[in-house]
């Protein structure tokens, strides 16, 4: 027999079922309805035993569900997004000695490049992991097949490629697969010659610091980073500045290091004051950005700030223009902000709103599972759409 925390997900999907959705249903009438034995029940529901096809199908018709509703791990469900990321691998594998085959002229390949970055910032995470395997080879087949004029436009587009391709991997959970696309940026930018390249790689490589909780060594990683950034006399070198402290800052919330947070949130601020909100480099600043970054950064540095973060938010919210992954961002901070404060039935609108937003990145948040887990808890009795939406994201 397996270990107890083997069967642990199904036991707690059928208790979950049982007691939650249908509240009246006892352990005893589970067990008369689907004719197993009453210790057999609760030693599942405990997670102390495994369950058969044959006992899990009977339990499933007694609870009026899916059996795949109870036996599939929902915390980490297989979507068209896992599916693809063997491919991405592959073509990563493969980035020295790409496949022979076609290349398309170098506009055709920029155009395909910036759809790339427009689904990243779009959240379209499905599209991205389908299309961008092809991509990063057809860019590593011209890349080692161009003269040495035309490498620097190709690395250029191979950051960004690389960048839309780390963003699936990250917000999916394949961290070693997006450790691995970070190094590969960090291997190409030199090519680009192009110190805000370089920045917007500092910036991404900042999620391998998040990934291993280690907020200190991140913090000093940027402010290396930024002191390495020109001098901004134009809109883009503000945007990739500011981009850099708003990182800074919401880094630095993390190591609950609340002076520096604030150091960086005031650059960023000014620098933002003087740009006006666009994507620069492939990484969105502006005013609005950097008001998202100030939600992030209070919610960051824990319950004793949640006051601010909803100062902060009373009266505002990103407008339409702004990305969608960021915009939905901040209403997954705002809703755990709410929900500290014992705000339940705001925090529920919050996620909602995020869902509407991005509905691949609200999904795949984990702080999405963790809230809405919470406010099934806090309002068990109430709600099929929080039923419905806890199911959506995983949360049970």
């Amino acid at each position: 027999m397996s270990a107890p925390s083997a069967h642990g997900g199904v036991g707690r999907r059928i208790a979950y079922y049982r007691s939650v959705v249908h509240p009246k249903m006892t352990q005893q009438r589970l067990a008369d309805t689907a004719r197993v034995a009453l210790g057999t029940i609760r030693k599942i529901e405990r997670g102390e035993r495994g369950v058969s096809d044959a006992t899990l199908e009977a339990v499933a018709v007694a609870l009026g569900v899916d059996p795949a509703l109870l036996r599939t791990d929902r915390r980490s469900p297989h979507t068209a997004v896992h599916g693809a990321l063997p491919a991405l691998s592959a073509a990563l594998a493969a980035y020295d000695i790409p496949e022979d085959g076609p290349v398309r002229p170098l506009h055709e390949l920029r155009t395909t490049v910036a759809e790339a970055v427009h689904w990243r910032l779009a959240a379209q995470y499905t599209r991205m992991a389908r299309e961008l395997p092809d991509l990063l080879t057809e860019l590593a087949r011209a890349y080692h097949a161009a003269s040495a004029h035309e490498r620097r436009g190709l690395a250029e587009l191979l950051v960004s490629a690389y960048r839309s391709a780390d963003a699936v991997a990250y917000k999916f959970g394949a961290l070693d697969l997006s450790a691995r696309l970070v190094e590969l940026m960090r291997w190409i930018v030199p090519e680009t010659e192009h110190p805000l390249f370089t920045a917007a790689v500092a910036y991404v490589r900042t999620e391998t610091f998040f990934a291993a909780r280690a907020y200190a060594t991140g913090l000093q990683a940027l402010e290396r980073a930024i002191d390495a950034v020109p001098a901004p006399h134009t809109a883009s070198e503000r945007a990739a500045k500011g981009a850099l402290h708003m990182r800074a800052a919401v880094i630095a919330g993390r190591a609950c290091d609340a002076t520096a947070a604030q150091i960086h949130l005031d650059e960023a601020r000014a620098l933002a004051d003087r740009t006006v909100e666009g994507v620069y480099y492939g990484t969105a600043f502006g005013p609005d950005s950097v008001r998202v970054h100030e939600v992030s950064v209070a919610v960051g540095l824990g319950a004793d700030h949640v006051g601010y973060a909803l100062t902060l938010a009373r009266g505002w919210q990103p407008t339409p223009g702004l990305q969608a992954e960021r915009r939905s961002g901040f209403y997954i901070e705002l809703a755990r902000a709410q929900l500290w404060s014992g705000l339940a039935d705001p925090a529920f609108e919050s996620l909602k709103v995020a869902r509407r937003i991005a509905p691949q990145h609200t999904r795949e948040h984990p702080w999405v599972r963790e809230d809405a887990a919470t406010l099934r808890r806090l309002k068990r009795a109430e709600s099929e759409s929080l039923t419905h939406f806890a199911q959506w994201c995983s949360a049970v």
